[in-house]
């Protein structure tokens, strides 16, 4: 037996022994307490779910709602490395608190904080030292209605209302698949021009039909706190991303304003835009279809060391999605595809995608009565920086105890060519990766 097969194996009991042993439990207990005239329906675990909110008017439109949700993983280590024998890392892959109040239809508070990838190695001894454990400030914006309708929203502070695709806004309550695709191309300015995928800025949004946007204009992280203070990644340009710190020949401060967007027309049913966080899967539970296009720039944020001048960010793209029913029956499907354009300058890598084209889709099908969704997904990065394209993708399952409430994912995780997930070898070649992920998701 394999190491992969040992694994699927352990998942599938995870899943099987439990409901097998809890109806062993019910059923002693019943002989126990000798009450045969219990209905067996009756025994059923409750897993209905009701939101965490407190009301503050009669009829429920003035609200302050909570949300709590963690992430637990249980991974491999590098499964293509020779000779390795197999190890499970345990981490928090998320912790979070999020909560926002509407006490009138005119405006809207949101605060939103916890902590990423906790693991043995970020642990301190009593938990004050380092950022590792910490709770850090992920959102926290103010948000005024400025129409009658939802055609206009107006937005200031740390937020996460972004460009690019669909992918970029995604939510991290609801993946179909295990996570963010990685590497994080939609996710691209995460560390780079922003704190984990937000900025400080302002932002306008809304709806008109079937068809809605959202526009950022924002102040980029000042660049020495960036990843690798916005060095070339792949090491072959003269190309710094540190425009913001670098006044120009005429002695004026430039690179510290970039604009962001995302405009997308839904063609079946209308998908809510109160919040930012774009929904990964309803499991084909609606009947959603659509299509859209956006934009991220940058004006002055790169730096070219040779010519001692400024020169523009601007990535563009579209994307797809689709959750649909199949037939009459619970099952469904869900889909997605995007096409990002990234123009760096020539040559420049940064950490999660550089100056050329990515291309991803990813697709799952929901069986209802057995409350499983497997899925697989695909992401082609075709760089100028490097000869041969970075390929990933994930294989999985999810086990949906209650849709996104609780579940459980089994993902097989493999990229090829990225010399940023598992490093390089001694002659600086990337060194491929193969990893197993388990996930346990509860959200409340």
């Amino acid at each position: 037996m394999n190491k992969l097969q040992y694994i699927l194996l352990v998942f599938i009991a995870t899943i099987v022994y439990p409901n097998t042993a809890w109806a062993q439990q019910e059923k002693d207990t019943i002989a126990e307490d000798e009450q045969p005239e219990i209905i067996w329906e009756e025994l059923e675990v409750d897993h209905a779910y009701a939101p965490l909110a407190l009301k503050l008017s009669d009829d429920g439109k003035k609200f302050v709602r909570f949300l709590i949700w963690h992430q637990q993983w249980f991974t491999t280590n590098n499964l293509a490395m020779n000779d390795a024998g197999l190890r499970i890392s345990t981490q928090v892959r998320r912790s979070r608190f999020l909560a926002f109040a509407q006490v009138s239809p005119r405006f809207l508070i949101l605060t939103h904080f916890g902590v990423n990838n906790l693991n043995t190695n970020s642990l301190t001894a009593t938990g004050r030292d380092g950022n590792g454990p910490q709770l850090f400030l992920h959102d926290a914006w103010s948000e005024y209605k400025l129409s009658r309708g939802k055609q206009l929203f107006v937005g200031a502070g740390l937020h996460y209302w972004k460009g690019m695709t669909r992918m970029s806004n995604e939510s991290t309550l609801n993946f179909m698949i295990l996570d963010n695709s990685r590497p994080f191309a939609h996710w691209h300015s995460l560390g780079i021009t922003d704190q984990f995928a937000r900025h400080l800025g302002i932002y306008i949004k809304g709806e008109i039909g079937p068809f809605d946007y959202r526009i950022a204009v924002n102040n980029p992280l000042d660049p020495d706190n960036a990843l690798n203070q916005g060095q070339d990644f792949g090491g072959l340009t003269n190309l710094t991303y540190n425009g913001a710190n670098i006044i120009n020949e005429a002695g004026e401060s430039v690179g510290n304003t970039l604009i962001e967007g995302y405009f997308r027309y839904d063609f079946l049913e209308k998908e809510s835009t109160k919040l930012p966080f774009q929904v990964g899967t309803y499991f084909g539970q609606k009947k959603v279809f659509g299509i859209g296009a956006g934009f991220f720039a940058h004006p002055d944020g790169m730096y070219n060391n040779s010519l001692n001048q400024h020169q523009n960010v601007f990535h563009y793209a579209v994307d797809a999605f689709l959750d649909h029913p199949v037939g009459n029956t619970k099952n469904g499907i869900s889909a997605y595809a995007s096409l990002m354009r990234f123009d760096y300058g020539e040559n420049y890598m940064s950490r999660w995608a550089g100056t050329g084209t990515n291309y991803y889709t990813q697709a799952g099908f929901y069986f209802h009565p057995l409350k499983l969704m497997p899925y697989v997904s695909l992401q082609v990065g075709d760089y100028q920086a490097f000869n041969d394209n970075i390929i990933a993708n994930n294989i999985g399952i999810n086990y949906l105890i209650n849709q996104h409430h609780a579940k459980i994912t089994l993902d097989y995780y493999q990229v090829f060519n990225s010399p940023f997930e598992a490093g390089v070898d001694a002659f600086g070649n990337p060194i491929d990766l193969k990893q197993v992920r388990l996930q346990f998701h509860v959200f409340l």
